[in-house]
């Protein structure tokens, strides 16, 4: 099974499940259209994604589709004029969403508050003049260091509105991470609260962000501003701190749309760095809405009445395209929970989807994995029957978490459509539609407009049924525009990625992502293709064992372990074995009733060998608690293997110590 430099696959998921029939009846694209769709991206890419922009407005149209004149910065829309706040809000005041539902929220303690498009228009209208009042204008950055709160949406709405650049920094980061990411993007502006509330504990913002602004950063930054959620005792420093209220409480609820180039920086966003420092990826407004609209009208087949609850944090880019842009772009209406997901029990997902009536699901495995360990009864106490759409991102899911989230939460009846894409990439590339057929674990087929690849490492196909490194072979419009800060000098101008290619920057760490197989995007993570041509991404290629000349990745071991009825989570690493080279030490999270012992670890290596073979050697087994993750949800591995071999974990500012 060896092949030079590919990695083994050894499990085979052999279920296959049909959607309903009246669900491909109304679903918004047919299999026909969706094969028409296929052929023309296949024959014309250009046109294809050019009639997927004379979807949204623009003030001015493109001179062309694609530039690639200074490959790998490519430039989509070039010449164009647009603003991405026009499409996801403005442009909705004219039409009957007017006064539809934009956005839904609650609170941890079971405060919510509703908008519609409407009311969201007018208060982003007011912070866009507040923003402007302060002083920010067309280019600053500016830092996002927020709870889930509508003030964060319209902070991030109000930003762009003006033409200044957002990065969001996720509210449970440290002051030493935030001070860091403040100086990265050498901000302008801090948009903060004073707390917010969490497993049913405040947790006090702002003094955060007091203790990151001491030293060199405090330089950058003029004015922070506060959103008063928690009303708890805050210090305000006079002349730079600002209370939220006070600042929108005098500003008029009409504001103009700054005319931006399609090319200008939209947003920074860091990476979740699970294998090293985080890079920070630059996002445009015309190529990002372009890819965030069309993709996530298809793939989650919109339809006017939708509720669509993405249970990302804003603070990553799933929050961006799929809490945020991407629903408003659609037109629909998405719903934002401030809390824990198992606060003040197991059942508060589960209670939200039935309390609002959502019908669009779209979730992370880890989450799922957790709430599989509370057991069925919880879902089963509430009506989850307006649920016609399931979702999963982040990491892949593997067969039997895709099925316990089938049955007990879409009732075998939804479509559960995961979703493979990435911060550097903005959209979603590979996934089912609706209408699909669907293999559990597997993200089925590219979307029409993407190219993909599975090559060794000479950069040659695979064979299917062979493990081998995923690559973008062509590119796509909402495709990041460059590393900000990127090594090699800082000559060009840091507020339009697309500049960074024309005025001087080298960008090396981009080129590095496009270098290792010239003309295609190194996604860092290895796939396998089946005979039907379908995907299967079995983890990140730093992810990878070789056992005793064997290259087996970590996700299609710990998928392993998770089929077993008293494992709940597994993470893999590799150790040093004098006889293989490298052997595998599992870190394994029980179900709730399930008791750690030496005959359960017997068990659990004979389920693994029967599960992948005896090429998947377990050198150990050890139960824990908690596993170290990022702020995202992803298993932090270099962390367990930092711990296991003595060293140094390297860069620790997306860990997530809050559980």
């Amino acid at each position: 099974m060896e092949h030079s430099g590919t990695l083994e696959s050894l499990a085979q998921e052999l279920r296959v499940f049909r959607p309903l029939p009246q669900l491909v009846i109304e679903a918004n694209v047919n299999p026909q259209e969706l094969e028409s769709f296929r052929r023309q991206a296949a024959n014309d890419p250009q046109g294809y994604w050019e009639e997927a922009a004379d979807e949204l407005d623009w003030y001015k149209k493109w001179d062309q589709v694609l530039d690639e004149s200074n490959a790998p910065f490519y430039r989509w829309f070039p010449g164009a004029r647009c603003n991405i706040v026009y499409n996801a809000l403005d442009r909705h005041i004219e039409t009957a969403n007017k006064n539809k539902l934009a956005l839904i929220w609650e609170g941890e303690p079971g405060d919510s508050r509703k908008y519609t498009y409407y009311e969201l228009y007018r208060e982003v209208n007011r912070f866009a003049n507040a923003l402007r009042t302060l002083g920010v204008g067309k280019g600053d950055r500016v830092i996002i260091y927020m709870p889930p709160l509508p003030e964060a949406v319209i902070a991030m709405l109000a930003t762009a509105k003006i033409g200044a650049i957002h990065s969001l920094v996720f509210a449970g980061f440290s002051a030493k991470a935030l001070r860091g990411r403040i100086r990265d993007v050498k901000a302008k502006l801090v948009i903060t609260a004073d707390g917010f509330y969490r497993n049913g504990q405040i947790i006090r913002l702002k003094q955060t962000v007091d203790e990151a602004l001491v030293g060199a950063c405090a330089d950058c930054v003029d004015s922070m501003v506060v959103v008063h959620r928690a009303k708890v005792d805050t210090d305000m420093l006079d002349g730079r701190d600002f209370w939220y209220d006070d600042l929108v409480r005098r500003e008029r609820p009409e504001s103009p749309t700054e005319v931006m180039d399609a090319n200008d920086t939209l947003f920074l966003l860091h990476t979740s760095g699970t294998t090293g420092a985080p890079k920070i990826v630059s996002h445009c407004h015309g190529g990002y809405m372009v890819g965030v609209h069309r993709t996530l009208n298809h793939v989650f087949d919109i339809k006017p009445t939708d509720i669509f609850w993405c249970t990302a944090d804003l603070g990553w880019v799933t929050g961006h395209s799929a809490v945020l842009y991407g629903p408003l772009l659609a037109g629909t209406t998405t719903l934002l929970y401030e809390g824990h997901p198992n606060y003040p029990q197991a059942d508060r997902m589960w209670h939200i989807v039935s309390k609002y009536g959502v019908t669009i699901f779209y979730t992370a495995p880890t989450l799922i994995r957790m709430l599989m360990r509370f057991g069925p009864q919880y879902p089963r106490q509430h009506d989850l029957s307006t649920l016609r759409l399931l979702g999963s991102v982040g990491e892949p899911i593997g067969p039997e978490t895709w099925l316990w989230f089938y049955r007990h939460i879409g009732r075998g009846e939804c479509p559960l459509l995961d979703t493979w894409w990435q911060t550097e990439t903005g959209m979603f590339m590979i996934s089912p539609l609706p209408i699909s057929l669907l293999k559990p674990g597997s993200v089925t087929k590219p979307l029409p407009g993407v190219e993909v690849d599975i090559v060794d490492r000479e950069g040659n196909s695979v064979p299917p049924g062979v493990g081998g490194l995923l690559v973008i072979t062509k590119p796509w419009p909402a495709m990041m525009t460059g590393y900000f800060n990127d090594t090699g000098g800082d000559k060009g101008d840091e507020t339009s990625g697309d500049k960074s290619g024309e005025k001087g920057v080298e960008g090396e760490r981009f080129r590095e992502a496009f270098s290792r197989f010239p003309g295609k995007y190194l996604a860092g993570d290895v796939a396998k293709r089946d005979e039907d041509g379908y995907l299967w991404i079995q983890g990140r290629a730093d992810d990878v064992l070789n056992i005793a000349g064997h290259r087996l990745g970590t996700a299609e071991m710990e998928n392993a372990f998770r089929s077993h009825p008293a494992v709940a989570e597994a993470a893999i690493i590799g150790v040093p074995d004098k006889i293989k080279g490298e052997a595998a030490k599992a870190f394994i999270i029980l179900i709730q009733d399930a008791q750690p012992s030496d005959d359960l670890i017997l068990d659990l290596k004979h389920h693994m060998r029967k599960e992948l073979g005896p090429v998947a050697v377990i050198k150990s087994i050890e139960f824990r608690t908690t596993l170290p993750r990022t702020r995202s949800g992803k298993i932090l591995r270099r962390v367990l293997k930092a711990e296991e071999l003595g060293e140094a974990p390297g860069d620790l500012s997306m860990l997530d110590d809050t559980e």
